[in-house]
């Protein structure tokens, strides 16, 4: 399987990575290899959907923990800005930095957006279950927040 028109799936091998993040550390793939995560990509911020989003992982990571998961969010911000983001919220998790869109290509989340008969290029709200060999056990596309880390934490119990 491959880059399909709606992005990676299930079953499609999660891309290699490596990203900064907002503490000043690196999250890779090879350094989570062996063990499954998720990663949700998200367009900004600081703004309303993104924030209730990154809310909701962060108060419900101890229960990803404790399947033996990571979370890591990832967006165009700067770590500065993931990082005022993180105190402001008081969010727990990983935000990862991508600003050259890298990883949003390579995950196929960097896609053709429309606001008011506008078209422009911006991070789709997307969020993939990996499992330990590394492989998309279940990807969310075009993601509505409410009940959306209820959905990702009820798929992880089957990992």
């Amino acid at each position: 399987m491959g880059l399909g028109a709606d992005g990676l799936s299930s079953g499609d091998r999660a891309p290699a990575f490596r990203i900064a993040t907002d503490g000043g550390e690196t999250v890779s793939s090879a350094g989570l290899k062996g063990s499954p995560y998720v990663v949700y990509f998200y367009p900004k911020d600081d703004t309303s959907g993104c924030t209730k989003e990154a809310i909701a992982f962060s108060a419900a990571l101890p229960k990803f923990r404790k399947l033996g998961l990571d979370v890591i969010g990832v967006s165009r911000d700067s770590v500065e800005s993931h990082a005022k983001f993180r105190k402001k919220h008081k969010l727990k998790l990983a935000l990862g930095s991508d600003p050259e869109t890298k990883m949003a290509k390579d995950w196929g989340v960097w896609i053709k957006k429309s606001l008011y008969g506008r078209e422009y290029m911006g991070v789709e709200r997307a969020t993939f279950l990996v499992n330990a060999k590394g492989v998309i056990d279940t990807a969310w596309h075009k993601v509505k927040v409410p009940g959306h880390v209820e959905a990702v934490l009820e798929a992880a119990k089957s990992l």
